[in-house]
């Protein structure tokens, strides 16, 4: 087989970061290996090294790919929108698809202190604080409630207080503030 053209490299590469980045989400960093990610991707194991020097380098780039795509989704939405969306039970259920923030922490938080994924973990929070902030500096407030809600839902998913979280914090949201 010939080499593969850089265009396609630069897809492959890609549909290795989509892939991973919604394992990695679905599953943990640590459940998902590198064969896992491939196998997704719909490419060889053997062609992993090709693209990514480790699996270190490959989540770092998940991460930052992962949140880049979430800012550009939510780059036009209204605030209530974002939040009743964020706070739903769809968003609960579908962890592949949901926040970075909620799925990736445990696994970013047992990073060394200067592994480029935690690096590229604390610049997408302080990203997303200053979006819910707007022109008002950084909310890291709003931007726990979230994440903190949705995690205490999916771990009590299939409970009846699951919804009641998802809820309360909705509630919280709508409140104004002092």
């Amino acid at each position: 087989m010939g080499r593969v053209s850089q265009a396609q490299a630069r897809e492959n590469r890609e549909r290795v970061v989509e892939a991973a980045g919604r394992l990695f989400r679905e599953r943990g960093v640590d459940a998902v290996s590198v064969a896992d990610v491939m196998a997704e991707a719909g490419l060889t194991h053997g062609g992993f090294y090709k693209q990514f020097a480790s699996k270190e380098a490959l989540v770092a780039e998940a991460v930052q790919t992962t949140f880049a795509q979430q800012r550009a989704e939510r780059a036009n939405t209204a605030l209530s929108t974002f939040f009743d969306d964020y706070l739903s039970p769809a968003h609960r259920d579908r962890p592949g698809a949901g926040c970075s923030a909620v799925a990736l922490a445990p696994d970013v938080a047992r990073e060394p202190a200067d592994a480029a994924a935690r690096a590229n973990f604390t610049d997408a929070i302080g990203r997303y604080a200053r979006w819910l902030a707007g022109d008002e500096g950084e909310d890291l407030v709003t931007l726990s409630l979230l994440v903190g809600a949705v995690t205490l839902a999916r771990a009590t998913a299939g409970a009846p207080v699951s919804d009641r979280i998802l809820a309360a914090a909705r509630e919280a949201l709508t409140e104004p503030r002092p």
